[in-house]
């Protein structure tokens, strides 16, 4: 079943989204072929063992010196649209603008976010060897990134004790402007949605947008029109059990940004290899 439009989640005088923007995320430019998870014989898709080398989705962007006939398990059993990302070409990539990313948070079209061909590869890279070691994403959040011993908010009215929330810049950012800082504010409190919208209560919308303007709107900060927020609709999220939402700042100073976040490094920028 399709659900109707939501509505705009603030309005922040963006321009319209042009149609290029949706079939640029929603349709990534693929090979002729149409990709299926390895050791798969759906009917009528071609089967990747067929393929050249340097024409399998696990190898697009590598060097011919790393290229591999089996696909490596951390990109194994990944979806369609998915295997049609990591099958683009880098050098053909097209990051969003800032105008662009406000008009789909504006349109609410939070799903058309998405990460570079490489960068996605070492996302899905470093989140398998992450399972792997700590069991969950939720362990190493909480261990390693927000060092919570316990994630029990206190009994204070949402947003006043900061020992309840986290600001952090998002490990893997999206595919914008570099320009475009993304961060995610932790919480120990629950976020309330409408059960019949599934989005946030306007009470709670309210309660972020006075938050996000007391935090980030300050005279060493970034001015209102230079701030954009959404949460994640449930099915979008990578981390479920610690509630979160995401800030996106334009042209925000370093010395602001290591204050607001106490001097945070994405995990991402420690990575190197893809």
């Amino acid at each position: 079943m399709i659900s109707p439009s939501p509505k705009p989640l603030i309005n922040s005088g963006s321009p319209p989204i042009k149609e290029s923007c949706f079939k640029r995320s929603l349709d990534p430019k693929m090979p002729s072929s149409v990709h299926t998870t390895p050791g798969t014989t759906t009917p009528g898709i071609l089967d990747e063992s067929n393929l050249p080398l340097g024409h399998r989705y696990w190898n697009t962007n590598l060097p011919e010196s790393r290229w591999t006939e089996e696909c490596p398990d951390f990109l194994l059993g990944q979806s369609q649209k998915i295997i049609g990302i990591l099958s683009s070409r880098e050098d053909e990539y097209k990051y969003l603008t800032w105008p662009e990313s406000k008009a789909l948070v504006n349109a609410n079209r939070i799903d058309i976010f998405q990460r570079s061909p490489l960068e996605l590869r070492r996302y899905l890279q470093y989140m398998f060897k992450l399972k792997q070691r700590y069991g969950s994403v939720l362990s190493f959040v909480q261990q390693e990134r927000l060092h919570w011993k316990s994630i029990s908010p206190s009994a204070d009215p949402l947003f006043t004790n900061t020992d309840d929330y986290t600001i952090l810049y998002n490990d893997w950012p999206y595919g914008i402007d570099r320009g475009i800082t993304h961060l995610v504010v932790w919480t120990k409190f629950l976020l309330d949605d409408d059960p019949e919208t599934g989005f946030l209560t306007t009470e709670h919308h309210n309660l972020i947008e006075d938050f996000v303007q007391g935090t980030f709107c300050t005279d060493d900060g970034i001015s209102r029109e230079n701030l954009i927020w959404f949460k994640n609709w449930k099915s979008l999220k990578s981390v479920h059990a610690l509630e979160h939402f995401h800030v996106m700042l334009y042209r925000a100073s370093p010395e602001f940004l290591k204050r607001i976040t106490d001097d945070d490094r994405p995990t991402s920028a420690t990575v190197t290899d893809p």
